[in-house]
C-alpha cells in the first residue's frame, strides 16, 4: 500500500477533493492524506461538488504540511503548482508530481470541472499503482 500526500496552498479544495476520491476509489491501493502550505478550512464548494458525485468529505479537515514528515510518504502530489514552494525533502520522495490545477476557490463556477479533473488524475494514479482498472461506481 502506497502512502500518498496531496498538498496544496491552503488544503481547502483541490487537495481535499483528491483525498476524497483516493479514499473512495483507492482504499485497497493507497493510504492517503492531504495538507496545505498553510491550513485553512475545507471549502463548502468542494464539499458540495464532491457530494454531487456521492462522496462526503464534510468530515475532512484542513491540515498544515508542517504536521507531517516527508519520509512517511511514498508519493507527494501538488495540485496547485506549489511544488516550487515545498521544502526540498518533499519533492525528493519516490514520486513527486505537480498537477497545477485551476483554483475553484477563486471561481466557484469551475468546481465541477476541477473536481472532474482531480478525479481523472486520481484514477490514473491509482491505476498506475495497482496495474488494474479502477472501479468507478460514482457519477
Amino acid at each position: 500500500m502506497k502512502r500518498v500526500m496531496f498538498v496544496c496552498k491552503k488544503n481547502s479544495a483541490r487537495s481535499q477533493m483528491a483525498e476524497g476520491f483516493a479514499k473512495a476509489l483507492g482504499a485497497e491501493t493507497v493510504n492517503v492524506t492531504s495538507s496545505g502550505l498553510e491550513a485553512s478550512q475545507v471549502n463548502p464548494g468542494a464539499i458540495a461538488a464532491m457530494s454531487a458525485v456521492g462522496i462526503d468529505i464534510s468530515d475532512q479537515a484542513s491540515k498544515p504540511l508542517s504536521d507531517f514528515k516527508p519520509e512517511d510518504f511514498d508519493i507527494v502530489i501538488s495540485l496547485c503548482g506549489c511544488g516550487v514552494n515545498l521544502p526540498t525533502e518533499w519533492v525528493q520522495q519516490e514520486v513527486f508530481e505537480d498537477w497545477q490545477l485551476d483554483d475553484p476557490a477563486e471561481q466557484p463556477e469551475i468546481f465541477p470541472r476541477v473536481r472532474d479533473e482531480v478525479k481523472e488524475r486520481v484514477v490514473r494514479l491509482i491505476e498506475a499503482l495497482s496495474a488494474a482498472p479502477v472501479e468507478q461506481p460514482l457519477a
